[in-house]
C-alpha cells in the first residue's frame, strides 16, 4: 500500500489501548466543539459492555485513536480498547481463520475488507447506514460504493464505515516564486496546461516529477494516471478499470497514460528533462521548487510530501497547495483521489454496534482532527477546530468533493497495482509507448485468472 509505504509505519510491539478513564484532551464542555453529540451518547446504557478494536495505527496515532475512544468510554461507561500492529493485514486474517477476532477491524484500505466479507467474516452494518453517508458525508454515495462488499452469498451489503481519510490530488508550490513572476493558481486543467505553458515561455520550467523509490520505483506515476483517469472519465469507467472490467489497454486508460506523458515527457515541462523523471527519487523531486533561481514551479504529490521539503521550510508560507484540477469542459465535477481507514465489525456484539454509531457522530471526528493528522468528509463537523490551518485547507479540497475514489493501484492485486503498473510506467517514461505498456500490464492481469 502506498499510503502505508510513504506514511513509514513505525515498528512497534503490539500494545494495549486506551480504558474508560483514557486521555481526554479536551474538557467536555470547552471550545467549539459538537458537545451535543457526546451528551446524546450517554443515552446509551453500555455499562460492563467490552470492545475490542484492532488496527494499523502506532505510535502518535495510536495515541490519537486512543483519545478518540477514551471520549465513547467516559459516556457510554463501555471499555473500548484499541490495539495496533505493524502486521496487521497477516493478522486480522489468522485472527478470523482461528474464530478469535476483534469486535471492530481498522483497514488500511478497503480490498481486505471485501476479502473477508466475502468469506463471511463481517457483519453489515445496520439498514440506514448507507443513507446516513450519503446525506452526511461529502460525495457520499462514493463512501457508499467503498463500503459495500459482496457477502458470503454474493450479495452487496455496507461493511464498511470511512473514518480518517488521505487526499492526494494536490499540487505543491512556492507562493513566492508565483507572486515573483505574476502566476495565479489555476481553477482548471485547462488553466493548468497553459500556466505550464506561459512558464516555459518566460523561461522557466513548471515541473519536478520524481518516480523513483528503491524497489517501489514507479508508483508515483501510477497516481498521476489515476489523476487523469477521474478527469477524463466518469467515476464508474474509473471503477471498472480498477477491477478489470474494463481491460488495461481501453483506449480510456491509454489516453489517460498519456495525460501523464503530456507532463512527464516534454523536455520542456520537467526539471532535468524527460529523461530525469524515472532516475530522480520522489523524495528528492519537489526540492526543485525552493532552489534560488527555482528549478521548478510546480509539484504534484500527496499530502504526506512536505516530510521531504527542505528543513525549516513553513507549509502555508513558504510552500503551499492547491487542488489538482479537473476539466471544465469535460463536466465530470470535483474528483479527488485519496486512500483512507475502513472500520467494520469483524465480532458482533451490542457495544461494537453502538461504537459504529459513534464514529457517525461529529465529536468522534472533532476530537481528532483538533490534534493532527486527520481528515473527514464529514460535512456536519467544525473546520475551525483543525489543529493546523494545512488540513483545514485539505479537508476543504476533501468537502468540495463531488466524487471521491480510493487509489486504484491499491485496490488491484499486488502483481498489478504493486507490480507491473509501477514497472510499466517507468517504461512509458522511458519512452516506450502507452499502448504497449498497457497491452503489457493487461496480459499480466490476464495470467492471474
Amino acid at each position: 500500500m502506498k499510503h502505508v509505504l510513504m506514511a513509514g509505519v513505525a515498528t512497534l510491539a503490539l500494545t494495549a489501548g486506551a480504558q474508560a478513564d483514557g486521555h481526554m484532551p479536551f474538557a467536555p464542555g470547552e471550545g467549539d466543539f459538537n458537545w451535543e453529540s457526546f451528551e446524546a451518547l450517554k443515552g446509551m446504557d453500555l455499562s460492563g459492555e467490552a470492545v475490542t478494536v484492532f488496527g494499523p495505527w502506532l505510535g502518535p496515532d495510536q495515541e490519537l485513536v486512543e483519545s478518540v475512544i477514551a471520549y465513547f468510554n467516559e459516556a457510554t461507561g463501555a471499555q473500548v480498547t484499541y490495539n495496533g500492529s505493524d502486521s496487521f493485514e497477516q493478522q486480522i486474517v489468522i485472527d478470523t481463520e482461528a474464530g478469535s477476532p476483534p469486535n471492530i477491524a481498522v483497514f488500511p484500505q478497503p480490498g481486505l475488507a471485501s476479502d473477508l466479507a466475502a468469506k463471511g467474516m463481517l457483519t453489515a452494518l445496520p439498514e440506514g447506514t448507507a443513507d446516513w453517508v450519503r446525506e452526511n458525508y461529502a460525495a457520499g454515495q462514493s463512501w457508499v460504493d467503498l463500503g459495500t462488499y459482496a457477502n458470503a452469498e454474493g450479495a452487496d451489503e455496507l461493511f464498511g464505515f470511512f473514518y480518517k481519510v488521505d487526499v492526494k490530488s494536490l499540487v505543491w508550490y512556492s507562493p513566492e516564486n508565483f507572486e515573483d513572476a505574476g502566476y495565479e493558481v489555476p481553477e482548471s486543467m485547462e488553466a493548468l496546461k497553459a500556466l505550464s505553458d506561459q512558464i516555459v515561455a518566460d523561461g522557466g520550467t513548471p515541473w519536478c516529477i520524481g518516480l523513483g523509490s528503491g524497489g517501489a520505483t514507479g508508483w508515483p506515476a501510477t497516481d498521476w494516471v489515476e489523476d487523469m483517469m477521474l478527469r477524463t472519465q466518469p467515476a464508474d469507467v474509473y471503477d471498472r478499470w480498477v477491477s478489470n472490467e474494463m481491460p488495461f489497454d481501453d483506449p480510456a486508460v491509454v489516453a489517460a497514460i498519456e495525460e501523464f506523458g503530456a507532463f512527464a515527457r516534454n523536455d520542456d515541462y520537467v526539471a532535468g528533462g524527460a529523461g530525469a523523471v524515472a532516475s530522480t527519487d520522489f523524495r528528492d523531486s519537489p526540492k526543485g521548487m525552493f532552489a534560488s533561481p527555482p528549478q521548478c514551479y510546480m509539484h504534484r504529490q500527496a499530502s504526506f510530501i512536505p516530510a521531504f521539503f527542505p528543513e525549516g521550510t513553513v507549509v502555508g508560507e513558504d510552500a503551499d497547495f492547491f487542488y489538482f484540477p479537473a476539466y471544465e469542459s469535460k463536466d465530470l465535477g470535483k474528483p479527488v483521489l485519496g486512500a483512507g481507514t475502513v472500520f467494520a465489525i469483524t465480532s458482533d456484539s451490542k457495544g461494537a454496534q453502538a461504537f459504529m454509531e459513534y464514529l457517525q457522530s461529529p465529536i468522534a471526528h472533532e476530537v481528532w482532527m483538533a490534534q493532527k493528522g486527520f481528515l473527514t468528509p464529514h460535512k456536519g463537523v467544525n473546520t475551525d477546530l483543525f489543529g493546523d490551518p494545512t488540513l483545514k485547507k485539505m479537508n476543504d479540497i476533501l468537502l468540495g468533493a463531488d466524487t471521491f475514489r480510493f487509489d486504484g493501484s491499491d485496490l488491484m492485486p499486488g502483481a498489478i497495482g504493486a507490480g507491473v503498473f509501477w514497472t510499466g510506467m517507468v517504461d512509458y517514461a522511458g519512452g516506450k509507448d502507452a499502448a504497449e505498456v498497457a497491452g503489457s500490464i493487461q496480459e499480466t492481469w490476464d495470467g492471474l485468472k
